[in-house]
Order: structure tokens, then C-alpha cells, then sequence
């Protein structure tokens, strides 16, 4: 019944007869088009063309040098026995430990680095948390030792938690700033801010890094996160505890959604990457993918796919390990 109505169609209006050819010789035309390499309109393509060509953008990133670094120390810890730390800096360093600083005393500190005078020493931090902490405990560090510092709230003082959650509190602040005037205009890293969490009897979890901070001379702020590697990654650390998402204090504010154009490499990554890539098997890790910063895939498989192999979720950027050309197979 249709084709006898196209037919009649066809016989007594010339109309549908040009139609008809002027579409196919659009499609015909389209396709010449593309196949020679123009741009077409991307309804002519499907969805997987579409994904292959448009490339993946690369995060463009800063290298240098962090003369800080702090651990967790082993033993137990806890709100009333206290805890280890071990610093790692390669200049003299003078550690401060900030017990049961206010949340939002913290954040003001960190906002006043970045629109205000920039914290570069310990009494800086002092007068930018305006006091507003329970106790506080200093510690010089040299650069050849790396023994671990054990710091503790008074006894007197009768604090064995911090309340119930939220908290407005964090349990420990420790900040590392450099101990000579002359190490601050040679590193652009000037200050490390690390939170803590010290379990007590309202909340048991384990000792923990919660944030950690690198302020700069310049007034910027880069927050450090773990990358996502595999755990027999040769001499990189694996992916943090899942745990550590649970964290206890809510922040009055949204100073801790700090966005940076640029990425810090803190290390030199050439002994982890003798990883095979998940996706060819035969290339080494270089690729890390953001913003799920699982690092899973090699430089040239990276141009074939816009989602992670690990999580599924969409890559909206990416960066290399190390800058080395890609190998051709």
C-alpha cells in the first residue's frame, strides 16, 4: 500500500522526484567529504567515530621541588597517648603540631595565605588561627634525620575527645615551615598543611592523613591526592585506604575546593612504571587519568578511549608520569 502511494507519488508531482535526489546527493556528498578528511556535521557520524577522534585533553603540569613531606609513625595512637609523626625535608624544618584546632579556623588560615600575607612560619599560623587551638608543640627537623616525633596533649588539660559528629575540631594540624629565611627564596613551597585524625573513645578510626596542603610563595594552593595504582607497583605506594572517605568533620564552608590549572610532581616516577598497561599489556603505565586519578594506561592507548578502564568514568583530562616519546608497534 505504501510503495503504491510513493509510486503515485513519484508519477504526478515532480516535486518528491527533486527532493528525492537532492537528499541522496547531500548524504553522497557528506560522505566524499569526510572520507577526504573535511568536517562533516556530526549527525552523519556514530556515536563510537565520534568518541575515537575527539582527543583526550592534557592537564599541563608544574614540576617542582617539595622540600616537605610527613608519614604517619608506627605504633598506636590516640587522643590521649598521643602519636608519632615522621618528617622528611630536605632543609632544617621546624614542625608544629596544632591539637583541636577549629575547622574553620583552619580554613580562614588556608584562604588568608591565598588573599592575605602568606604563611611561611610558624608564629604566621599562630596569628592566622588566631589562638583558636588547644594546644600547640614545636619540633626542629634536620634535614639528615628522619626519626619519628611524638607529640601529646597535656594531661592537664583533661581532653580525651573532641565530641560527637559533625566536629568542629580537627584532632591534629601539623605544619611544616622552613627553618632559615634563606631555604624560603630558594623553594617555591614555602609551608605543608597536614590534618590528621586521632581516633579517641566517640570515634575509633584508625590514625589518619585526612588532607594535606603545599602553600607557595606566590599565595596559591595545591591540595595532594593519592593516585590509584596497582599494589605490586614497583616502589609507588597503592591506593589509600577506602576508610579514609569517612571522615567525621563537615566543614562550615567550601574552602577546601581549591582548583588548580596545573599538576605538582613530587617525585621522580621512572621506577613505577614497569607496570604493563592494563589495556595493551605490552607498554608501560604513563597515564594518569583525572578526575578518577587512577593511573592504569600507557601513552599510546590513551588516544583510543575517553573513559577509564578501571571505573568507567568519563576522562575529562589527563597527565604523563614521565615526558617520554611515545613507542610506535
Amino acid at each position: 500500500m505504501a510503495a503504491v502511494f510513493l509510486v503515485t507519488l513519484y508519477e504526478y508531482s515532480p516535486l518528491f522526484y527533486i527532493s528525492v535526489v537532492s537528499l541522496c546527493f547531500v548524504v553522497t556528498a557528506a560522505v566524499v567529504l569526510g572520507w577526504f578528511g573535511f568536517d562533516v556535521p556530526a549527525i552523519l557520524r556514530s556515536s563510537d567515530e565520534t568518541e575515537s577522534i575527539l582527543p583526550t585533553p592534557e592537564k599541563q603540569m608544574v614540576q617542582v621541588t617539595n622540600p616537605f613531606g610527613l608519614a604517619m609513625g608506627y605504633g598506636t595512637a590516640s587522643v590521649i597517648d598521643g602519636i608519632s609523626v615522621r618528617p622528611f625535608c630536605l632543609e632544617p624544618c621546624i614542625l608544629s603540631c596544632f591539637w583541636g584546632c577549629e575547622v574553620i579556623a583552619v580554613q580562614g588560615a588556608l584562604k588568608s595565605h591565598q588573599h592575605g600575607p602568606r604563611l611561611s612560619t610558624p608564629q604566621h599560623f599562630q596569628e592566622a588561627f588566631h589562638l583558636r587551638y588547644h594546644h600547640s608543640q614545636s619540633f626542629h627537623v634536620s634535614s639528615d634525620n628522619n626519626e619519628e616525633h611524638y607529640t601529646q596533649i597535656p594531661a592537664e588539660q583533661g581532653i580525651t575527645d573532641f565530641g560527637l559528629l559533625p566536629r568542629a575540631h580537627y584532632p591534629l594540624v601539623a605544619v611544616l615551615t622552613l627553618a632559615e629565611s634563606e631555604a624560603r627564596d630558594v623553594y617555591n613551597i614555602v609551608a605543608s598543611v597536614t590534618v590528621i585524625h586521632v581516633p579517641d573513645d566517640k570515634y575509633s578510626l584508625s590514625a589518619r592523613i585526612l588532607f594535606q596542603y603545599l602553600l607557595t610563595s606566590q599565595g596559591n594552593m595545591f591540595e595532594l591526592k593519592p593516585l590509584f595504582m596497582s599494589a605490586d607497583s614497583r616502589g609507588v605506594p597503592g591506593p589509600p585506604d577506602t576508610e579514609q572517605s569517612t571522615s567525621p568533620y563537615q566543614p562550615t564552608e567550601e574552602a577546601h575546593r581549591l582548583e588548580q590549572s596545573s599538576v605538582l610532581e613530587e617525585e621522580d616516577w621512572s621506577e613505577g612504571t614497569g607496570r604493563d598497561c592494563v589495556v595493551c599489556q605490552n607498554a608501560a603505565v604513563n597515564r594518569v587519568l583525572l578526575p578518577c586519578r587512577h593511573a592504569c594506561v600507557c601513552d599510546r592507548c590513551m588516544s583510543h578511549f575517553q573513559h577509564c578502564p578501571i571505573c568507567r568514568a568519563f576522562v575529562l583530562e589527563s597527565f604523563a608520569l614521565t615526558q617520554e616519546p611515545v613507542v610506535e608497534w
